[in-house]
């Protein structure tokens, strides 16, 4: 899912800014180092874990990439990020693994864009609220289908000028 929500993104942004997406199972460091400006998903996997080995996910290693990135400077790169969840099913862990994301750009040095607000969701607690905003977009295409392509558009337009001033 979490691959289908990037070529929505993908789609609505174009080639001209959007390099095609890459599963973290295939990337390689030195790619992701290449670039000045991305946009990285996860889906939620366990009780608010990274996808990975240890956790027996099928749906992508981050854990296992970014072991590989361990000691690599993101300074001067600018991300966003997205999460998938399911508020219905896991309303008291909802989307948590995002933080985790979100945690380790910020602590390599990468400048983290793209908080996103937690109206319209109904849960009771996720790790990926700081101040009140979602530290990136959630997605819950389970519970609220209706809403996927309204909040990828709607997040795209809020975070495409920080993204393209990085690329200028």
């Amino acid at each position: 899912m979490t691959e289908a929500m990037a070529q929505i993104m993908y789609r609505v942004l174009g080639d001209d800014i959007a390099s095609e997406p890459a599963n973290v199972n295939q990337a390689k460091v030195s790619e992701l180092l290449h670039y000045k400006a991305l946009i990285l998903g996860t889906p939620s996997y366990g009780v608010g874990e990274l996808p990975g080995r240890t956790t027996g996910s099928e749906y992508g290693n981050w854990e296992e990439f970014l072991f590989r990135l361990d000691e690599s400077d993101l300074s001067g790169k600018r991300i966003a990020l997205f999460g998938l969840g399911n508020q219905q099913k896991y309303y008291d862990r909802f989307a948590s693994s995002l933080i985790h994301l979100y945690q380790h750009c910020v602590a390599y040095g990468a400048e983290v864009i793209g908080a996103w607000s937690t109206e319209g969701y109904h849960f009771t607690r996720s790790h990926s609220v700081i101040d009140n905003k979602f530290v990136g977009l959630v997605l819950d295409h389970h519970s609220q289908p209706e809403m996927t392509t309204t909040r990828i558009i709607g997040w795209l337009e809020q975070i495409k000028p920080g993204l393209l001033e990085k690329l200028n």
